[in-house]
């Protein structure tokens, strides 16, 4: 089957930055944050090579990572044998997840926001395979608040930008995407990434959780 996204060059880049940045740059605490408290089963979208694995509490009886890259997803079922709680990790696109609806307690979405293809798709998508009432818990970076960063993101997201880092787009707004979908928002925070030197197109955070309501909107 040929796989839907295709970036052998990048892969191998993201594969020694994130580990290095995980490592050296604080990331790792980020991830903790991010998965603390979760339970029962989890679905994750991008999971990359599999760094949030180590992260995941006790608690969780099942997580199904969805990585759609071939090298990356080969490394993540390497990650996945020395996790532990139960990993699958299975091909596949954010926007056609291969699962049921209803069937998970959680979602993760770990700086992957800004390189799917369709992000109103594939919010819709997770909060479909959400049981009512499950979280969405979220990492990413987007759109900054100031003007001049904000301006020379949305300048290199129709230039060099995406070709260079494997899809990724610097000026989407998580947030309101997240809401767009559907999703009450519980709580979040703004951050930067790296927290000292330069700020980087991509240095605009945010994480948090978000919620399927019960009732239908």
């Amino acid at each position: 089957m040929r796989d839907t996204v295709h970036h052998p060059l990048f892969a191998r880049f993201y594969a020694r930055v994130s580990v290095a940045m995980d490592a050296r740059g604080g990331v790792a605490a980020y991830r903790d944050e991010l998965l603390d408290g979760l339970s029962g089963r989890v679905i994750e979208i991008g999971a990359g090579n599999g760094l949030n694995f180590a992260h995941y509490p006790g608690r969780v009886s099942e997580v199904v990572a969805i990585e759609p890259e071939r090298r990356l997803r080969q490394l993540a079922a390497s990650a996945a044998l020395r996790a532990e709680v139960p990993v699958d990790v299975v091909p596949g696109a954010a926007e056609a997840l291969p699962v049921k609806s209803e069937a998970f307690d959680a979602a993760v979405a770990s700086l992957v926001l800004c390189t799917v293809r369709d992000v109103p798709r594939a919010l819709a998508e997770l909060h479909r395979v959400l049981r009512p009432g499950g979280e969405l818990r979220f990492f990413e970076h987007g759109l900054a608040a100031g003007r001049g960063l904000a301006t020379a993101q949305r300048v290199l997201d129709r230039t060099v930008w995406p070709a260079l880092f494997g899809g990724c787009h610097t000026a989407r707004d998580p947030l309101a995407a997240i809401e767009a979908a559907g999703f009450e928002m519980v709580e979040y925070r703004r951050f930067r990434l790296p927290e000292k030197g330069p700020q980087l197109p991509s240095s605009p955070c945010v994480l948090g959780v978000a919620r399927r309501p019960c009732v239908p909107r």
